[in-house]
């Protein structure tokens, strides 16, 4: 009897696909029949050269890019397939799906399977087994999945029987996370905020650096040699830091607000406003679990706060009456820390935890800071230099640029890979301390005294507490300050500026 060989033609599978999306995907991979694609620009982000050895050589089969709108996650698949193209790898193992532009994709069942079928049949002409073992594996990049419903276990399906290599981003770390659990040992994640502080430099001189922080320095951090010799990088790259900080002052740290410096502050306010904060919350944070609809106007107040009250601890004494007054709506507190943690998990905003190291009754409320307080100043239409020299004319906002170097400091932790940062609450005689790094079984106190005159006893009382208690483990303190000359005596406590630290990345 012959066996009748199975060929992906006869799939009918295929014709679920309608035709308008069928020319919308040939459109996004030009590079099949010899077109260029999107020209990328020449400047690659920290996590360009980790996302390709993940990608190519990594243990696990899918990576996952997080991180907010404009930040660049498009872009560095772009940059990657250009990569891959110019290294000479066959267009065809290329497969780019854009699902934040494909209204097409609402009548399939199984949009990821399904089209995943479609490639094979269309560029890959065989299984993706039969090319991978011919002509080497398929890449396959997946932009703004968290779009999809039940995106998870199609990924899962793809990755487990067929020989690919899958990248997804998304631009919410809720819908991520809940494909995680499906997911585990299958994915390895990297979140990607707004640009280093060194990233902006680069942007904007068309220079390439080499950051003093490498990726692997995490147990460094307990040595004071590691922050002496941060503060002497910064010192003798002074003139590009306190540059490149004064533009971060001006302009916050999404990429287009230096790629395109010369658009004027409130063009670039009104982009930022619509493409990251009212994208996110119309669109990432609208629709919840079974198309439960969210309140977009409590959405808005909730982050109108998070801006007002960056840096610091408001809790429930604070939204809950103004929400209410504002809204002129009996909410409680419960709702309101609910639209807090989808704020967090559009990664607009990181809720930084207390540090309980023992039980307590009361919990203390999430510290909050923002991705960017360009963000914020164009959203209140409040502008708060942190530049020193710009900060110096204008004493009466010292106080609040306080409070925004805090959240600046505090979202710049917190996007370290594998750092734990927590802040220590106020515990009878022992004083709040900003910031707490956890690393391995030690522990930094951080505090940030962001003024011109610094008191070294007074301004590291919380610090020097922080030390002194054995069960903290705190091998140094760290105090981050306006200016870089400041002197503290006490050995344990290094002082450092807010741009040289920032800088260190």
């Amino acid at each position: 009897m012959k066996i009748r060989r199975f060929s992906l033609h006869d799939n009918p599978l295929f014709e679920r696909l309608p035709i308008e999306l069928a020319d919308n995907l040939r459109s996004l991979n030009p590079w099949w029949i010899g077109l260029p694609g999107k020209q990328t620009p020449s400047f690659h982000r920290w996590a360009f050269n980790k996302l390709k050895r993940q990608l190519t050589q990594g243990m696990t089969p899918a990576t996952v890019l997080r991180g907010p709108r404009r930040v660049g996650k498009t872009i560095l698949i772009q940059q990657l397939i250009e990569s891959f193209l110019a290294e000479g790898m066959d267009p065809c193992r290329i497969f780019y799906v854009s699902f934040d532009e494909l209204p097409t994709l609402r009548g399939l069942r199984e949009p990821v399977l399904d089209i995943a079928r479609w490639y094979e049949k269309e560029a890959l002409k065989s299984t993706f087994n039969e090319f991978a073992r011919r002509a080497g594996t398929a890449y396959l990049f997946f932009d703004e999945v968290q779009n999809l419903d039940a995106w998870a276990p199609q990924i899962k399906n793809l990755v487990d029987n067929h020989d690919v290599r899958v990248m997804i981003t998304g631009s919410s770390s809720l819908r991520i996370e809940s494909g995680r659990d499906s997911l585990a040992g299958r994915i390895t994640t990297l979140d990607i905020g707004p640009l280093f502080l060194r990233e902006i430099s680069d942007l904007r001189s068309g220079q390439v650096t080499t950051p003093y922080w490498a990726d692997n320095a995490l147990d460094r951090l307990t040595t004071r040699e590691f922050w002496r010799g941060g503060i002497e990088y910064g010192r003798e790259t002074q003139l590009s830091r306190l540059s490149a900080f004064k533009a971060f002052s001006d302009r916050g740290a999404y990429p287009i607000a230096h790629d395109q410096s010369d658009v004027p502050w409130e063009e670039l306010a009104d982009h930022l406003n619509e493409t990251v904060i009212k994208r996110a919350i119309q669109h990432d944070l609208r629709m919840g679990p079974r198309g439960q609809k969210r309140d977009e106007k409590l959405l808005e107040e909730v982050f109108r706060l998070c801006c007002r009250y960056a840096g610091q601890t408001p809790g429930q004494a604070a939204f809950v009456p103004e929400i209410q007054q504002t809204l002129s709506a009996n909410i409680g507190w419960n709702r309101i820390l609910t639209y807090l943690r989808f704020l967090d998990g559009a990664m607009l905003i990181r809720l930084i935890q207390p540090l309980e190291l023992r039980l307590k009754k009361r919990k203390s409320p999430s510290k909050v800071c923002l991705c960017d307080h360009a963000l914020r100043a164009g959203w209140l239409q409040e502008i708060v230099p942190l530049d020193a020299e710009v900060l110096q004319a204008n004493p009466h906002l010292t106080d609040l640029a306080g409070h925004i170097a805090e959240s600046v400091l505090g979202f710049f932790f917190a996007s370290i890979p594998n750092l734990d940062v927590a802040y220590f609450p106020e515990r009878g005689a022992e004083p709040e301390v900003d910031f707490v790094l956890t690393v391995g079984t030690r522990r930094i106190p951080v505090e940030v005294k962001y003024r011109r005159r610094i008191d070294p006893h007074d301004d590291t009382r919380g610090l020097r507490a922080f030390l002194e208690k054995t069960v903290y483990n705190a091998p140094l303190g760290l105090l981050v300050t306006l200016n870089d000359d400041v002197q503290i005596l006490d050995p344990r406590i290094i002082p450092i500026s807010l741009s040289n630290l920032l800088w260190l990345k």
